[in-house]
């Protein structure tokens, strides 16, 4: 599974990419997430829409009428495909963080048997995306610093706030194709955005995560909610 990211298809293509930033699509259906492939559908798109959504805005806010303009440069296009993955990983790293702490604190699991979970959804997200065309030389490395963070975490200590948010705002900050300068001068404002764009998400994940029902998909809870044998 690949982000719906657009390219250089068109004004029109664009536009549509942008409907969640406009306002227009930005809600998705409730779903329950008690298994694995919905936890895997719940990170990866939401990673994708608050990453899509935040780079995309920050640079319509920026460049005003000229916007689809800036797409017809090729520079700038392929400056804005790199940063487009690196946000995006930056973004599922902090989802994947909230969402095993999420977990950790719902069920009777050890840390071994969230971080196995974890380090398994981050592992499909990552093999189903592979390696996207101009993505950048960077994007293996820092899959695999995803992946470290995850293996390094103490699910115990991740608080349910915006605190494992760490990494997405800076990344947004630091690889979107916009004048040091500004960016200087933009700092503060487009770390905030990013984080108040996870409050949603928050909210949403708090409400359908099935914790017990999830690690008991998996085999790591018993029928009777004891935990197993796995104290982490």
């Amino acid at each position: 599974m690949t982000m719906p990211w657009p390219g250089r298809a068109g004004i029109a293509e664009l536009w549509k990419a942008l409907r969640g930033y406009l306002g227009a699509g930005g809600r998705r259906r409730r779903s329950r997430i008690a298994n694995l492939d919905a936890l895997c559908e719940f990170l990866e798109s939401r990673a994708s829409h608050v990453a899509q959504t935040s780079l995309y805005g920050y640079l319509r806010t920026r460049s005003g009428v000229r916007f689809p303009e800036l797409f017809a440069n090729d520079d700038f296009a392929r400056s804005i495909d790199i940063a487009k993955w690196y946000v995006w990983l930056a973004c599922v790293s902090d989802l994947a963080i909230y969402a095993g702490g999420l977990i950790a604190q719902r069920t009777n699991s050890g840390q071994a048997a969230v971080g196995r979970l974890m380090a398994g959804v981050v592992d499909v997200i990552i093999t189903n995306t592979g390696v996207p065309e101009r993505a950048g030389s960077e994007f293996l490395e820092l899959t695999q610093r995803l992946r470290e963070r995850v293996a390094s975490c103490d699910w115990a200590a991740v608080r349910d706030d915006e605190t494992p948010f760490s990494e997405s705002p800076p990344a947004l900050i630091n690889r979107a194709p916009v004048i040091n300068e500004l960016k200087r001068l933009d700092d503060e404002i487009v770390r905030n955005s990013v984080r108040f764009r996870w409050q949603e998400v928050r909210r949403d994940l708090r409400r359908d995560l099935d914790a017990d029902a999830l690690m008991a998909s998996i085999g790591q809870v018993s029928p009777r909610g004891d935990a197993s044998q796995d104290s982490g």
